[in-house]
C-alpha cells in the first residue's frame, strides 16, 4: 500500500509540474505571437512571385546561351588548331628520312653514275622539302644565329675564336624543323662560349 501511495503522490506531483510548465510554455506562445503579429511581414503576392520566378529563369536562359557561345568559340579554335597542325606527326615521321638524303648527298662522288644517282637523291630532296614547306614545316636557321634554347638544342659548347660572339652557333650537327610556331624538333648545335 506504502508502494501505492508513492505512485500517486508522483503522479500528482508531475501533474503539477506539468500544469506549470503549460503554463509557462503558453506564455512564451503569447509573447511570440504578439511579437509577430506586431511586426509587419509582407506578404508576396502571386503577381511578384511569379516575377521572382521569371527573372530566374531569363538568368538561366541567359547563363546556357553564354555557355553555348563559350563551346562554339572554344570548338572553332580547336579545328582552327587541328587544320594549323595536321601535318605536324607526318613531318615528325619524315625527318629521319630528310636526314638520311641529306647524309647520302654529303658523299663524295668520283664517277659518271655516282653523279646521276647524287642527282636523283638532289631532285628527292628538292620535292620532299618542297611539299613540307607547302604543309608549313620549316627548317631552323641555325648556323651564324645566337643560341635561342627554345628552337637550337646544344650538345657542346667551344671557346670562341677569331670574330665569333659569345652564344654563337658555330656547328650545326642536325638540322631543326618548325610548324608554323610549334618546333618539331630543335637544332643540334655546337655553341661558342
Amino acid at each position: 500500500m506504502t508502494e501505492n501511495k508513492e505512485e500517486l503522490n508522483k503522479q500528482e506531483t508531475t501533474e503539477e509540474v506539468d500544469e506549470e510548465t503549460k503554463a509557462k510554455i503558453d506564455e512564451i506562445l503569447g509573447e511570440t505571437e504578439a511579437d509577430l503579429s506586431s511586426e509587419e511581414v509582407p506578404e508576396k503576392t502571386k503577381e511578384e512571385l511569379l516575377q521572382e520566378q521569371l527573372s530566374e529563369m531569363e538568368d538561366k536562359f541567359l547563363r546556357a546561351q553564354a555557355e553555348i557561345a563559350n563551346m562554339r568559340n572554344r570548338n572553332i579554335k580547336d579545328r582552327e588548331a587541328a587544320a594549323k597542325y595536321r601535318s605536324q606527326d607526318l613531318g615528325k615521321e619524315l625527318l629521319p628520312a630528310i636526314d638520311n638524303l641529306e647524309r647520302a648527298l654529303a658523299i663524295e662522288v668520283t664517277d659518271e653514275q655516282g653523279e646521276s644517282l647524287k642527282k636523283g637523291i638532289e631532285m628527292v630532296m628538292e620535292s620532299v622539302l618542297h611539299a613540307m614547306k607547302s604543309a608549313g614545316i620549316e627548317e631552323i636557321s641555325a648556323m651564324g644565329e645566337i643560341f635561342d634554347p627554345n628552337l637550337h638544342q646544344a650538345v657542346q659548347t667551344a671557346p670562341v675564336e677569331g670574330n665569333q660572339k659569345s652564344d654563337e652557333i658555330i656547328n650545326v650537327l642536325q638540322k631543326g624543323y618548325i610548324l608554323h610556331d610549334r618546333v618539331l624538333r630543335p637544332s643540334m648545335v655546337i655553341v661558342a662560349q
